[in-house]
């Protein structure tokens, strides 16, 4: 079984002051994760949005191979998982392409961290953190809120200009 945990931190420019960075800090790199189906794929996807007070609320969806997960990709490769980042064409910064980020052997485990500002199809920009966490391994409810991460790629930026 492999199992995604993706983290979603919303904001808009309103959000962008001390007070709300330091709102968003208090949220977890991991939660602890819901009974889940029996599928060979698995996605627990949480947003904290800043119109909602940063309140997570989550989703749980099963998935087959190979799967794409919004700016991620999951495909079978033997008895491993092979995990790729897939383009994000409408979020800043634009240069991260895509490729091969995880090959997670049964019994493995990862971290993905990045941020993102979009525009979309309106003329006001928001911004998002990732934290996805992915394991394949069997579930357990505190599975993430261990430190056994054997593959770690952060890749957040300075959004706001300057460095991070």
């Amino acid at each position: 079984m492999v199992i995604v945990q993706r983290i979603v931190v919303r904001w808009t420019k309103r959000g962008r002051g001390a007070a709300e960075a330091a709102l968003r800090r208090d949220i977890p790199s991991a939660f602890e994760l819901p009974p889940m189906p029996d599928a060979p794929l698995v996605v627990h996807d949480l947003l904290a949005d800043e119109h909602t007070g940063y309140a997570p609320t989550a989703v749980v969806d099963s998935h087959t191979f190979p799967a794409q997960l919004n700016g991620l990709r999951c495909k079978l490769s033997g008895t491993s998982v092979e995990v790729m980042r897939t383009p994000m064409w409408v979020a800043y910064p634009t240069n991260r392409f895509p490729g091969r980020m995880f090959l997670l052997h049964p019994g493995e485990q990862a971290r993905y961290r990045a941020n993102f500002r979009f525009s979309g199809s309106s003329i006001e920009w928001y911004y998002e953190q990732w934290t996805v966490n992915i394991a394949h391994k069997p579930w357990r409810r505190d599975l993430f809120l261990t430190e056994e991460i054997d593959h770690d790629k952060d890749e957040r930026v300075s959004l706001y200009g300057g460095r991070r």
